[in-house]
């Protein structure tokens, strides 16, 4: 196993949903199979468009736990795509959210980086219980969990990065992640370094251009172990 001096790093914090787990392929899917159990066939590509512009007005409304957000949100995108979803169905997105799967080259990535010495960490927008769910699907064990219902907010506002710095303190710290908007901004913001985990082949935000830029996990370890 590689010291801790091999490496610039001590820790490394991710963003969970979009990062390591294929968190549009969940959603698409859950949507999809809901709307077919109505007799209705919805567009993939429609469905993840409303959903990405719905999420974040829900989530800068007030805060609310992650359950009550899909559930609104599933509402307001069914209403975008007009499909009549009653509120006492809207759950059916929350209840698939523990099946949603990573990405194929994340478990492979996470325990390369594990065993070259490097501490992990998540900090996601979601609570606890379902955070929960999703970390069976992962092969290592993380060593911080900073969730949305432990801060009482939403990314990209400050609450995880600063709860993430009180325990970290002066370790060495890296966060990766695949948005953008929602972390490297805040992130960078902060003097602290990160990776962008760019799968999607964006462009940078003003004041988004990360220390590091990779196209997926598997990139990300090859470049630190």
């Amino acid at each position: 196993m590689a010291t801790e001096t091999a490496h610039p790093f001590d820790i490394i914090t991710f963003d969970c949903y979009g990062t390591l787990i294929d968190w549009e392929s969940g959603i698409a899917d859950a949507f999809l199979e809901a709307a077919r159990n109505d007799g209705l066939t919805l567009s993939r590509h429609d469905v993840l468009q409303a959903y990405h512009q719905l999420e974040q007005v829900v989530q800068r409304e007030h805060y609310l736990p992650y359950r009550q957000i899909l559930a609104e949100t599933a509402t307001r995108v069914a209403s975008a795509l007009a499909w009549p979803l009653s509120a006492d169905r809207s759950a059916f997105l929350a209840d698939s959210l523990p099946r949603w799967k990573p990405f194929a080259d994340t478990n492979g990535a996470l325990e390369r980086l594990r065993s070259a010495g490097f501490r992990l960490g998540i900090l996601s927008n979601i609570d606890d219980d379902l955070l929960a769910g999703t970390r069976r699907h992962f092969t290592v064990d993380f060593d911080l969990i900073i969730t949305a219902q432990q801060v009482g907010s939403y990314k990209p506002a400050p609450g995880h990065f600063l709860a993430a710095k009180e325990i970290i303190g002066d370790a060495r710290w890296l966060h990766a992640a695949q948005s953008n908007f929602h972390d490297i901004v805040p992130v960078n913001a902060m003097g602290v370094p990160t990776a962008w985990v760019n799968r999607r082949a964006g462009t940078p935000l003003p004041g988004g251009v990360p220390t590091y830029e990779v196209h997926d996990m598997a990139g990300l370890a090859e470049l630190l172990a």
